[in-house]
């Protein structure tokens, strides 16, 4: 079903049996959208992405149809779009060496200095566009073209907490040690998941990020 109010959703899709999927370009909208119709109670489950919301409905209580209508009385329920600038957050990073052992891997292969690899990654404004993954790991939109690379063949067993990772274009920030395949450039010693604090998270979709390069003794 085509679907659009003041033009900020898209259309509304099936994408299973008890799925549907509705595209919005913004990742904030789409976070506060999942979020509203979670707290509605009408729905199973809503998921933000970074282009999209999927949301789960009960099957054994209405068919497709109705689903599709209900979302979109929701749609044009939620009519205040979201407005105003987000939280800007400085992501102190150690570069390189043991922190980041595919950093000269990267210089290489892009034909960069260390010094310009770290003035490009640096040197940008960045918006997180998804939180996921694992708990904390933020998805990071935006990186300079000759800043992208491929995903490694073989992801490595364990990444240390705090490890930035890039590929495909995006930043990756691993927020727990965890396996990973993305080409680690630095660490960070910023906290991006702390299960007590409240929210637990400490990046959120649409969240500014900046990179500020510090000394290994800072970490």
């Amino acid at each position: 079903m085509p679907y659009d109010t003041e033009q900020r959703f898209g259309e509304i899709v099936a994408c299973g049996d008890d799925l549907l999927a509705v595209s919005i370009s913004n990742t904030v909208e789409a976070q506060r959208l999942a979020d509203a119709l979670i707290a509605s109670g009408d729905w199973l489950e809503a998921v933000a992405g970074i282009e999209s919301v999927v949301v789960q409905f009960d099957a054994a209580r209405m068919d497709c149809q109705s689903a599709e209508n209900a979302l979109a009385e929701a749609l044009d329920l939620d009519t205040e779009p979201v407005s105003g600038e987000t939280e800007l957050v400085e992501i102190p990073v150690v570069y390189g060496g043991e922190y980041g052992p595919d950093f000269d891997w990267v210089c290489e292969r892009q034909g960069l200095g260390p010094d310009e690899l770290i003035a490009l990654h640096t040197g940008t404004e960045y918006t997180v566009d998804l939180v996921g993954f694992t708990p904390g790991f933020a998805f990071i939109g935006g990186l300079d073209s000759r800043l992208d690379v491929p995903r490694r063949d073989e992801p490595r067993q364990r990444l240390e907490a705090g490890s930035v990772g890039i590929a495909g274009g995006r930043t990756g920030l691993y927020a727990l040690a965890v396996p990973g395949g993305w080409q680690i450039i630095g660490r960070t010693s910023a906290t991006l998941f702390d299960a007590e604090a409240d929210p637990p998270n400490r990046l959120t979709a649409g969240t500014r990020v900046r990179f500020v390069a510090i000394a290994p003794e800072n970490l």
